[in-house]
């Protein structure tokens, strides 16, 4: 099979920061988001990242750039949300990617129609880039899973069905807020240590969760599974997700339905979404273990298991507020790969439909925190404090086992690897406001 020309590390654009060293979004990569200028009026609209600019699909569409199935596509995208985009299938998204490649290429004839389409992205705000109807969060990482059971069950940390399908639970979609959402630490039950009755009150041991986020693209009918070798052909990309979690409130309430008000308050995702395409240079084979049991057909994939997994550098950063007043930088507590995950997209999207679930376009799923095999690859505070057992030291001079009102939690991710062009993902941020007034005090 010949290279895919959009992916080709040669090829160079005519907006001079893509083609910088080390730069996120280069030709070869063309995310797209939704967004206008900062403190506008404007509606919102699909924008593609290409070096420090953003080209403005809306912008383009009026122009009459672009004919066929990539104009159609075009058209979708510039709408204020990319529900439409996505449900066109990825006939219509390579398409425009290709399109859109050939628009932005050193030498071509559309820079005169494109060059005004283009908005500093240090100019723009964004939105949500989908209306997302359901979310569903994963545990995909056997490394996360091992150390957080560990954590409470030392003997056997993994429960028995772990390594023959996906676990997930269905999360809440109406909390979910683009990179820069600040939000109240949680209230909610809790069980002090040797106490017998729940204490109402704010969470004291409040984490963040370094994940993926897959956004799914045109759906399934409802009763017809997804199989696994066209999986992939349902998912319209990735994003940066923080799934943020309340572990004193989750210990309490976990039992026997699983999360609930621990997870359900906020969770955070970059503006950005990463085609498979722009990935495609950064396949890896699927990882487990000799020994390991094979899941059942339906979970099984030649393709897959040599090629399903995605090299994607994940970091998690920490920024306290004592740390912002003195001007000190994020400090990284963690650095993995996505390709440590025990299940990949194609896995999740394929167990996810095969009882006859249909998912729908700009339907979201988490994978999960991503942790690594090596203590400082964990993606939580939970597994870097060894359950808050001990402290983290951040900054210069403070430590900690949970996070604390004001500080703001950074996730970065990329690929890179020599004769292949840096992808990345850009950021994602959030910060923890103090929790509200307590709702039971007037009635106390």
């Amino acid at each position: 099979m010949a290279p895919e020309v959009t992916n080709d590390p040669h090829c160079r654009s005519w907006v001079p920061t893509a083609n910088r060293s080390g730069v996120d979004f280069p030709i070869q990569n063309l995310p797209i988001a939704e967004f206008r200028r900062r403190d506008s009026c404007e509606s919102f609209r699909g924008g593609i990242a290409i070096g420090d600019q953003i080209l403005d699909l809306a912008a383009l569409a009026a122009a009459g750039a672009f004919s066929g199935e990539a104009a159609l596509a075009l058209h979708a995208a510039a709408r204020p949300t990319l529900n439409e985009l996505m449900q066109l299938g990825a006939g219509s998204w390579n398409a425009l990617r290709h399109a859109l490649f050939e628009g932005l290429l050193e030498g071509s004839a559309l820079q005169p129609m494109l060059k005004p389409c283009l908005v500093p992205q240090s100019a723009a705000e964004y939105s949500l880039p989908a209306q997302i109807g359901d979310f569903t969060d994963f545990y995909s990482s056997v490394h996360h899973a091992t150390a957080v059971g560990r954590l409470f069950r030392p003997d056997n940390p993994l429960t028995p069905n772990y390594r023959w399908m996906p676990i997930g639970y269905h999360g809440r979609s109406s909390s979910i807020g683009i990179s820069g959402q600040a939000f109240h630490r949680p209230r909610g039950q809790r069980l002090p240590p040797g106490e017998s009755r729940p204490l109402f009150a704010p969470s004291v041991r409040l984490d963040y969760e370094l994940e993926l986020g897959v956004f799914l693209g045109n759906g399934n009918s409802i009763g017809f599974p997804i199989p696994i070798d066209g999986a992939e052909s349902h998912v319209f990309g990735l994003c940066l997700l923080n799934d943020w979690s309340a572990r004193d409130l989750q210990a309490w309430e976990y039992q026997p339905l699983g999360p609930f008000l621990s997870k359900n308050f906020a969770t955070t995702i970059s503006p950005w979404i990463v085609s498979l395409q722009a990935l495609a240079p950064y396949r890896a084979p699927q990882i487990r273990a000799a020994d390991d049991p094979k899941p059942p057909g339906y979970l099984v994939s030649a393709a897959n298991q040599a090629a399903g997994g995605f090299d994607i550098r994940l970091e998690a950063y920490l920024e306290t507020a004592a740390m912002h007043a003195h001007h000190e930088p994020p400090q990284r507590l963690s650095s993995t790969s996505f390709r440590h995950s025990y299940w990949t997209v194609a896995q999740l999207v394929a167990h996810h439909t095969v009882n006859g679930c249909n998912l729908r376009a700009g339907d979201l799923l988490g994978t999960g925190t991503q942790s690594g095999p090596g203590p400082d690859e964990a993606g939580s505070l939970l597994e870097l404090s060894s359950g808050g057992k001990h402290s983290v030291r951040v900054g210069s001079s403070e430590q900690r086992s949970f996070l604390e009102d004001g500080d703001t939690v950074i996730f970065r991710a990329w690929c890179a690897k020599p004769g292949a062009a840096r992808v990345g993902f850009g950021e994602v941020r959030g910060r923890v406001l103090p929790a509200a007034a307590d709702p039971g005090a007037a009635a106390g």
